[in-house]
This record gives C-alpha cells, sequence and structure tokens, in this order.
C-alpha cells in the first residue's frame, strides 16, 4: 500500500508517533528532497531506503514505485516539508496508484495552510486556498479572483515574491475604491482589509505580521525577507 505521510515544516518534533513508524516499517520512501528526507530520517534513526520522486520526475519513476507497490512493497511518499498534494508534487502518482486499485492510506500531519489558518485571527470557518501565485500568465486573473472571494484566502509565497504580491493585492484593492463614487464606507473597509502573514512557522525565526496590507508590507521591508510565507487575507 501506498502511505501519504506528513512531515514537519520546520521543527521536526513535529511529527507523530504513528507517521515515525509507518517510516520505519515501510520498504521505501518516496521523497521529493531525498537530502531533506534524510535529515530527519539520521534525526530519528530510521534506515529506509529513499528515492527521489518530485514534481517534474519522468513517467519511468512512478512506473517504478508502481512496480515495487504491485510487488507487495509498502511505499511511504513524503513532500520536502508539511503534507503532500497540498501544493507538492504528488497527484499523478496517486492517480496511477488509484487506477491500479492499490490502496492509499493518509498519515496526517504538519500543513503550513492549517498552521497559519490556526493563528491569523481571521474568519477561517469557511476559507479558500489557492496554492501559489503564477509567475507570469494569469497572475493578474488570480489575484482578482482572490479579492473578489467572499471567503477568507489563503496562499502561499516565496521570498523571492512576497513584496510583489502584496503590492499586487494593495493596487488592486485601491483600485476597487476608485470605482466606488461617490466614496462609501463600504468601499473604505474593502480598501483596507486585514491580512496576516505568517514566516518560518514552526522554525527559529519564526515572524507573524498583521495588520493592513500596507502595514504589512512595511513591517517586511524592515526584516530581512528570508523563508517561505504564508498569507491570510480576509475578505468582506
Amino acid at each position: 500500500m501506498l502511505y501519504i505521510v506528513a512531515t514537519p515544516i520546520g521543527n521536526l518534533e513535529d511529527i507523530s508517533l504513528r507517521a515515525l513508524r509507518i517510516l520505519k516499517e515501510v520498504d521505501l520512501i518516496a521523497c521529493e528532497d531525498t537530502r531533506t528526507t534524510q535529515k530527519l530520517l539520521v534525526h530519528y534513526n530510521i534506515h529506509t531506503s529513499t528515492i527521489s520522486y518530485f514534481q517534474h520526475s519522468r513517467l519511468k519513476k512512478v512506473k517504478y514505485i508502481l512496480s515495487e507497490l504491485r510487488k507487495g512493497k509498502n511505499i511511504a511518499l513524503v513532500s520536502e516539508s508539511g503534507t503532500p498534494c497540498i501544493s507538492d508534487p504528488g497527484i499523478k502518482l496517486i492517480n496511477e496508484v488509484l487506477r491500479e486499485s492499490i490502496k492509499i492510506i493518509p498519515i496526517p500531519g504538519s500543513s503550513a495552510l492549517i498552521a497559519a489558518a490556526s493563528v491569523s485571527g481571521l474568519p477561517v470557518d469557511k476559507f479558500v486556498f489557492m496554492g501559489f501565485p503564477p509567475h507570469k500568465k494569469r497572475r493578474k486573473k488570480y489575484f482578482q479572483e482572490m479579492v473578489s472571494s467572499k471567503y477568507t484566502v489563503i496562499f502561499y509565497e516565496s521570498p523571492h515574491r512576497i513584496l510583489r504580491s502584496l503590492n499586487n493585492l494593495r493596487n488592486l484593492f485601491s483600485t476597487e475604491v476608485a470605482d466606488f463614487s461617490p466614496r462609501s464606507d463600504r468601499a473604505l473597509k474593502r480598501a483596507t482589509p486585514r491580512i496576516v502573514v505568517c514566516r518560518e512557522l514552526t522554525k527559529k525565526f519564526e515572524t507573524i505580521y498583521r495588520g493592513t496590507i500596507e502595514e504589512v508590507i512595511e513591517q517586511i521591508k524592515r526584516d530581512k525577507v528570508k523563508g517561505e510565507f504564508v498569507v491570510v487575507l480576509e475578505n468582506n
């Protein structure tokens, strides 16, 4: 069977006893990044063999994993960090495994998405998760969909593009206000939504920025822009 195993997003203590047992017992671990996974395995004295499996892995890698499963071997799939298939590779493999009627078992655990939602203080009884913004094509449409959502929106961003993305949001909300005539209380409220930006969750330099988009941009500019980001945007 194939186990989908969540691993820590930073702090190596954030892994379940069940996940550790599965990683010890399976015949093979398919990793998005074998170097990152190896640090976890060494820390917990786990000696299971690993194989790389990432977003651009060739079809023969999928076929090899399938062939091992058909032989009766148990395999764990892990991403570089967090829960596999949440803006991480794995969907292609899972769909192929499902076609073979091979059992898939989730081993839940860390997720940057859920960690950020839990500390945001924003309404997350209903929310939209939008993954990573496109780099070029469809980028404008991506942010327009985000601004038009009636639910809280959560997305991931890299350190190289976080300020660009926040500026995209700020400009879109400012444009929306300009469309109201005369300027109304509703327009003003839409112009200044609350936003929470989480950096390096569970790690040594964990930082959570809160405020309006403008305020958070200024806070981030004063720090070194390093690490992965999770953005939680309130919509009205």
